[in-house]
């Protein structure tokens, strides 16, 4: 077969991909929209990612960087990676830029490493030609699949944690400490234990320190992580700090509601064990089962029929 046609394939998967990229990353309107936003003065609505963000890069992410800021990503799509990098706990102001690196790197090398191995894997002209690529898109996909998994498992740990912080806020409320006095407390304590949301809670205690408001620090601090739990716990502080009654009632009530669900989850996880169970056993298990048990049987069944078999013959 003629691997011509692949080969103009290919060129016309190209060209479709590199039009759609200029019309989409480098067009006149997005390039001036980068040169407005790399000129002009604007102020972080975060007081406390000021300092974070100020923090150069080093080394190796230097060089991370520096090629990610090749790619033409527009100002919005950096917010937005900015965002939820920020919620899997990376802030630096480079971090972005650093990510796209990592993009770069992880598709270049998983595409060398297909074109090196596809003849080993298939002899068909196209394979040889999509393996390449997938393995591309792969690389370049990777990295964002990797950074979903840890943006969960944060959002997990800080809601598993938020019933032991509310119980801390509830003692050293009732202590006669303030809100904001309690919250620099419990990121103290919590370092070792919980350093996930006893970094957030830092943040909250620096940007109040910075001059922001409790509420506008609770609500950033809700938004930064993403939970739910933590939404709801933030909206009964500010309604709490509105109309000012009891804090710690409030506290105390939310780290009753949050045991009770946790502990229904727990329930709902150990309910759901049963027929995930299913596949495994049935795949697995049942094989092995039926070998052991019907095993024996079957061998003495067949060394006594055939020498039957072969006599009738």
């Amino acid at each position: 077969m003629s691997p011509i046609p692949f080969i103009l394939l290919f060129f016309v998967i190209a060209g479709i991909i590199s039009a759609f990229g200029y019309v989409r990353f480098a067009k006149t309107a997005n390039m001036l929209d980068q040169l407005a936003s790399s000129t002009s003065v604007r102020k972080s609505s975060h007081p406390e990612m000021q300092l974070l963000e100020a923090k150069p890069a080093e080394g190796f992410a230097n060089l991370l960087e520096s090629i990610g800021r090749l790619l033409p990503y527009s100002p919005k799509d950096i917010a937005a990676m900015k965002n939820e990098l920020g919620s899997a706990g990376f802030r630096a102001g480079y971090a972005a830029y650093a990510f796209l690196g990592i993009k770069v790197l992880t598709c270049v090398a998983l595409l060398v490493t297909a074109t090196l191995l596809r003849h080993s894997v298939t002899s068909n002209p196209l394979s040889l030609m999509l393996i390449p690529i997938a393995a591309a898109v792969g690389g370049f996909l990777l990295p964002s699949l990797i950074l979903g998994k840890l943006v969960n498992a944060r959002r997990e740990a800080i809601r598993l944690a938020l019933p032991d912080v509310l119980d801390l806020l509830v003692i050293s409320t009732e202590a006669g400490c303030a809100l904001d006095k309690a919250i620099l407390n419990v990121s103290r304590e919590f370092k070792n234990f919980h350093p996930a949301i006893s970094e957030e809670l830092s943040l909250v205690n620096m940007e109040m320190l910075a001059g922001g408001s409790r509420i506008d620090a609770l609500r950033h601090f809700a938004s930064r992580t993403g939970e739910d739990e933590l939404k709801k716990l933030v909206a009964i502080l500010i309604q709490t700090d509105r109309f000012g009654t009891s804090v710690a009632d409030a506290l105390r009530t939310q780290a009753g509601f949050l045991r009770v669900r946790r502990r229904q989850i727990a329930e709902e996880r150990a309910g759901k064990v049963g027929v995930k169970l299913v596949f495994p056993i049935f795949f697995f298990c049942m094989p092995s089962l039926m070998l052991i048990v019907a095993g024996p049987g079957m061998l003495q069944l067949f060394k006594s029929l055939l020498p039957t078999m072969s006599a009738l013959k």
